[in-house]
């Protein structure tokens, strides 16, 4: 029997390997084909002396340069200018194939991440096929299939202190694409330093929001637009803060701010506020200071779109003002901790491991009697629960211990008074805080009823034991 697993294991690694080759082939040769293509576009191009583009991209490229405030020369200022996506997710992927779609220059990609089937919803420029790909790569193969024109430059690895220099200094633009605070003001920060401009947007569940900053690009001490600490001087509490994994998004609400990066781009790029290039006639000779705008969007309102009008530079920013306290020795050095200055958003080693079970150790002690406490959010419950498990969402315990104790009619009164608790999320974090709120109340009758969280939640309880869990 031992034998016939470790063949069947055997054969499984090899069908994994001999399917990740052959994925590498398919992407080498989805790559050459677009290429040849690209190449006998551009042997009937017309007279390079006559005319600044080939006849492809007059093609190509035609119906937005008739725009007027386009034209050749915003045309000319797209083809030089050099622009940074942070994040290859989904505002990464709607505003990465609108600007390659535009003729940028060059295109570059920042994430470490791999294609997850859960990404696939708002993430248009992944499928499922690139399931496990880097999302670098999968962006960038679907970015050659609209446009080889663009040189696409791939830098599979997450924004960090160390890497951020090295990184944004090759490029005239930045859009931050991230969906974490500490990489919000990381981005930041590096682009006040090397004097780029950064279009920054966030989406969560029906909402989302876009601010262009240092805008125009210049040094600290300038009078100039703001950057992030200017408007957000402090980040939010770790445990407010929600990601799309956790609160949820809509695909399109996503793409809408992405989108809307893409504009904000394209717009900046051929009214030459930024220098991409000083072959381009007329690049960087509109650099004057305008009125910064956040644009706010939410899909559930009479009016989606309105604007907030904001204030130029903060005095005393940490970042932007005469006197800034950052620099890019104490960037790269470390001294900078933006973890530590945005907070762990992970409630990690809160109870101590008495106080905590096991999944699979749970599943054993399910033909008891027991209270089972489910505390995510009823939307989700609704998904998704365990047979006699009690809803109670999170929220409900975020009061003082009068609010716990009071609001513990959950608890049945059928039930003996020692009846153990066990508290249940998603992930294993929220259920933590719950516990230890509960025993902090007294709710556990001083020692006599056991209280403790089943470790690691229901993506434990999928992988220890039911893999039909749904996983969500």
């Amino acid at each position: 029997m031992e034998s016939a697993n470790a063949s069947a294991e055997g054969l499984r690694k090899q069908i994994s390997e001999t399917e990740e080759s052959l994925r590498k082939l398919k992407a080498q040769l989805h790559q050459f084909e677009f290429q040849e293509k690209s190449d006998s576009a551009k042997t009937v191009s017309l007279d390079e002396h006559k005319w600044p583009l080939s006849a492809e991209e007059y093609k190509r490229y035609g119906r937005q340069m008739i725009v007027p405030s386009v034209g050749i020369q915003g045309q000319l200022r797209l083809k030089a200018a050099k622009v940074l996506i942070i994040g290859a997710g989904g505002l990464g992927c709607p505003a990465a194939a609108y600007i390659a779609g535009a003729g940028v220059g060059t295109l570059g990609i920042v994430d470490g991440d791999v294609v997850e089937t859960s990404n696939l919803h708002r993430q248009i420029l992944h499928g499922t096929e690139k399931i496990r790909w880097k999302k670098v790569d999968s962006m960038i193969a679907s970015l050659k299939s609209l446009n080889p024109n663009p040189a696409y430059v791939a830098h599979a690895e997450h924004i960090s202190p160390q890497n951020s220099e090295s990184i944004v200094k090759q490029y005239d633009l930045v859009l931050d694409c991230t969906d974490n605070p500490a990489s919000r003001y990381l981005i930041s920060d590096i682009c006040i330093l090397l004097q780029k401009t950064l279009i920054s947007a966030s989406a969560l569940r029906t909402d989302g929001q876009l601010i262009v900053l240092n805008l125009p690009p210049l040094p600290a001490g300038a009078e100039g637009g703001p950057c992030y600490r200017c408007v957000f001087p402090k980040p939010p509490p770790a445990d407010t803060v929600v990601s799309c994994g956790d609160g949820g998004i809509i695909g399109p609400v996503v793409g809408v701010m992405g989108v809307m990066q893409a504009v904000e781009a394209i717009k900046i790029i051929t009214s030459g506020k930024i220098d991409s290039s000083a072959e381009v006639a007329g690049s960087g000779e509109n650099t004057k200071q305008e009125p910064t705008l956040m644009l706010l969007f939410s899909a559930n309102s009479s009016q989606p779109f309105r604007s907030v009008k904001l204030r130029s530079r903060r005095a005393g920013c940490f970042a932007c003002s005469k006197d800034s306290q950052l620099s890019l020795e104490s960037l790269t050095s470390g001294s900078v901790d933006y973890v530590l200055f945005c907070g762990f958003t992970s409630p990690t080693k809160i109870l101590q491991p008495e106080e905590r079970i096991e999944a699979s150790q749970y599943s054993k002690v399910r033909s008891k009697q027991h209270i089972l406490l489910d505390v995510r959010d009823k939307v989700q419950f609704d998904i998704c629960h365990l047979d006699g498990s009690i809803n109670v969402p999170f929220s409900n315990f975020q009061g003082g211990k009068e609010d716990v104790v009071d609001g513990s009619s959950w608890i049945p009164d059928s039930l003996p008074n020692d009846a153990s608790v066990y508290v249940v999320c998603r992930l294993g974090n929220d259920s933590q805080v719950v516990t230890r709120k509960l025993k902090e109340a007294g709710l556990d009758a001083r020692g006599k009823r056991y209280i403790g969280d089943v470790k690691g939640g229901f993506k434990a309880w999928k992988e220890q034991v039911d893999q039909s869990w749904p996983e969500y």
